[in-house]
């Protein structure tokens, strides 16, 4: 069993129930084994949309990366998930975080995410899970990472 930390986004309809929904999905192939608090925060990339709810979850798997993506691909579209344009609104939205410290570069798969150090929507619920956690590509703990951002007001816990 590999130790892996999924974001999840959403910004359409009853946020919280999407959140729940997607955790529920997730524990037929994943060992949900911590949960972040809630954040809402606002949109970024594109910023004329809602605000999202964030959190990071902390699972257990023992599928490969690819074979996770796919799931969890299956998981937003039976939550309703349609694709529309980069970074615009999203009923849920699921992302491999780490897998353990494992790098993997496939054509529609990056890990560690390629930007999670640069997002404190990501970075805030991560360091309430794994702070000591070590990038295994830039070599800095989650809680750096956190630390470094310029800023990370406008980040409202929920819960």
């Amino acid at each position: 069993m590999k130790q892996v930390f999924l974001g999840l986004g959403t910004n359409i309809g009853d946020r919280m129930a999407n959140l729940h929904e997607a955790r529920t999905a997730l524990e037929a192939f994943a060992k949900i084994k911590a949960i972040s608090s809630v954040y809402e925060t606002a949109a970024w990339g594109f910023e004329d949309q809602a605000a999202f709810l964030n959190q990071v979850i902390d699972i257990e798997t023992d599928l490969s990366p690819y074979k996770l993506l796919c799931k969890l691909k299956k998981v937003e579209a039976s939550i309703g998930r349609v694709e529309s344009f980069r970074w615009g609104p999203r009923l849920i939205d699921l992302d491999i975080l780490f897998y353990g410290k494992r790098i993997v570069v496939l054509p529609m798969l990056t890990i560690p995410h390629k930007n999670l150090h640069n997002r404190a929507f990501v970075l805030v619920p991560l360091a309430e899970l794994a702070p000591d956690f070590v990038h295994p590509i830039l070599g800095k703990t989650v809680l750096e990472l956190r630390d470094a951002l310029p800023q990370i007001e406008g980040i409202e816990k929920c819960n």
